[in-house]
Order: C-alpha cells, then structure tokens, then sequence
C-alpha cells in the first residue's frame, strides 16, 4: 500500500441505525472505494433520538453516549482495516462525522448557532492508532454559516461533469439536494436541506409496526394520502424559506407529526405512511422544480434511494427529468456520505477548504474540524 493515500471515512446520520466505514483510496482526484463495513447501533437509537429534545441529566447521559459512540466507531474502524489485511500505518487518516444529536441553525435572533455530534474522536484515534479528523461543522457556524449540508462541496469535487447540470440528492433521514451546473465554480454551487427524507416515515413504521423501516415503501403502498394532512404538513414554515438553510429531527420529529394528526378527525395508520412517503416525495421535488431548467439529470444517494415506492413518485413528479442512482457516478448510494468524510478529512489534512459558503451561509472557505493525532 506504499505510496497510496488511504482514509477511513465514519458516519451515522439521523436515522441511527449503524455505522457506515468506508475505506478509501484518495491519491488521485477521484475517490476509490475499495472497501466497507456496517456496524449495528439500534439499540442506541433511543438515546440518540431522545437527546435531540429537551430531557433530564443532559449532560451525563450525552459524555456516556459520546464515550459509548466514539469506542463502536474505533471498533468498526479496526473490522475495516482488519477485514482488508491493513494496519493503523497504512492509514492516513479516519473521518469522522460522528453522531448528531442536535443541531440548532442560524435563525435570524440573538441565540447562539450550534450544532453537536457525539462520538469521541480522542477514543476513535486512541483506540485505532490512527489520526482522526473530526467536528467538522463548527468552524463553519463560526464563520456566520449553518455548518450543513457539507456534502454538497464533495459532490462538486466529485460528481460535477463540465458543460453538465445535475442535481445530486440525499434522501437519509433528512433529504438534501446539490446543485451542480456544470461550470465548477464555487460561487454558483448550491444546496440545502429540503425537510424530511426517511425520519418521519422510519419513526412511524417503527412506532406502528414495531420495524425499522417500511422497506421499498410496501407499508405505504398500501395506503391512501390524507390530503388535509399533507397540505398542513406542507404548509410547514420551513419549507418556504429561503436557501442556506438546514434542518433535522428537531423540527421534524414524531412529536410534531402528533401535533398534526390530532387535528384530524379519523385516520388509520397505513394512510398516515402514504402521506408521509407523498410529504417527503412532493419537498424533494419541488425544491428540484424550482431550480427547472437547470436542473435535467438527478442522481439519487442515501437509504431513500432503495425505497422503491419513493422512487416511483419522485419519477412521476419529476418527469421529464431522468432520474439515476449515484451507482451511475461510480459511489453506491449508502456510501456517499461516509466516502465524503474521508475527502473532508483529506481536504483538512492538506489545509483545503472543505465548506461551500454558497451553500452553507458561512462568510468565507475554511479549513474545517479538528485534528486528533494518533
């Protein structure tokens, strides 16, 4: 492996069902993604989602987490290496994301922006022997910016294809669109968090079904929209406002989804996921309509681009647009996110920006995260 730049790269998103790590060869422009590894975390995800709300004992219970994150995240790291006849030393670097457990944006009043991800990276550089790169989103928020979304950068470096316009969407727990025109230039370089991807559905399928996920939106399928419902959800401040701006479980929670349905009269469960499935189908396609004509081509990434329900309205919503998955681009969806880490952690190694100030609101490009030397 001598001469080669090899980086790990580590994320959960909002969903918390497991750890996805990436190990990546970054020598050249182009990511090679040469292997991966999936460690379960379900048993977490209650902490996880409860600390994205006010509780008791804030405090301990997020040091614990963060403690507990940070040894299954050196864990999956050493599986990786390991399964591949690695060591630490061929390693340059992990990135990490880590966990969000709450992010709190830029709102226009006095209040502090924040956003906070748990997952020790001190543990993950001790328990791994390798240099760990991690708190990415911070010096972004200090900068005046969101501190997300932060892929869209990576799309751009990755994914843009000159004399091209494409748009690039993560549908995770959250979705998220890029924009990419095909001039690769910063400055034009758009993107933001649309509302809800699989949150909302996950949540509603796991408290009815008693089951992670609805998978390929059979459940949904199923059912029938609850028109009133949808319009009330889309009537949803958020969805109006104007980019750079970001979002999470915060808002859109199943506690807020409550708050809707007792303003309805009757409805029954299956219903209730066909509306949610059409919430987050008719959000994605019409941030993607209001940047028509540009956008033509539309690659999809994250666990939504598997439901085949969802998949199935975006195209019918979408059309004349031709819609693909980012296997097309040569990253598997379920892998995008974790193989932009790695790049992030690459991008602050060498000292290169790794924010989008287009994208994310920050005044200016800056190196971004912390580095934990091994």
């Amino acid at each position: 492996m001598t001469g080669l730049k090899l980086y790990v790269g580590l994320m959960s998103g909002t969903s918390a069902d497991s750890i996805d790590a990436v190990l990546v060869d970054l020598t050249s422009n182009t990511p090679q993604l040469l292997a991966t590894h999936s460690a379960d975390i379900k048993e977490l995800k209650p902490e996880i989602h409860a600390l994205a709300c006010l509780g008791e004992n804030e405090i301990h219970r997020m040091c614990q987490l963060d403690r507990e994150l940070g040894l299954r995240f050196a864990q999956a790291t050493n599986e990786l290496v390991a399964q591949q006849n690695l060591c630490a030393a061929d390693i340059t670097a992990i990135g990490s994301h880590g966990q969000t457990i709450r992010h709190f944006p830029p709102n226009g009043g006095d209040e502090h922006a924040y956003s906070v991800q748990v997952g020790d990276p001190n543990t993950i550089a001790q328990l791994t022997g390798i240099t760990t790169v991690a708190d990415f989103r911070r010096r972004d928020i200090a900068l005046g910016g969101h501190g997300a979304p932060l892929v869209p950068a990576f799309h751009q470096a990755v994914f843009e294809k000159p004399g091209f316009s494409r748009a690039i969407v993560n549908i995770g727990g959250m979705a998220n669109i890029t924009l990419l025109t095909g001039d690769n230039s910063p400055s034009s370089l758009l993107g933001y968090d649309t509302g809800p991807g699989n949150a909302l559905m996950d949540s509603w399928t796991n408290l009815n079904l008693n089951q992670p996920f609805d998978k390929n939106g059979l459940w949904a399928s199923q059912g029938q929209v609850i028109d009133h419902l949808l319009q009330q959800l889309l009537d949803t401040t958020y969805l109006s406002q104007p980019a750079p701006k970001s979002t999470g479980p915060e808002l859109f929670n199943i506690t807020w989804l409550t708050e809707h349905l007792q303003q309805q009269a009757e409805f029954s469960a299956v219903d209730v996921e066909a509306t949610l499935l059409e919430f987050t189908a008719h959000t994605i396609s019409a941030a993607l309509k209001s940047h028509a004509p540009v956008v033509r081509d539309v690659f999809f990434c994250g666990g939504g681009a598997y439901n085949t329900a969802l998949m199935q309205r975006l195209e019918t919503l979408l059309h004349p647009m031709l819609i693909a998955s980012t296997a097309q681009l040569g990253i598997a969806p379920e892998w995008v996110e974790a193989v932009a880490f790695a790049w992030l952690a690459q991008q602050t190694l060498e000292g290169r920006p790794g924010n989008a100030p287009s994208v994310t609101g920050a005044s200016k490009a800056s190196v971004l995260g912390a580095i934990y030397l091994a």
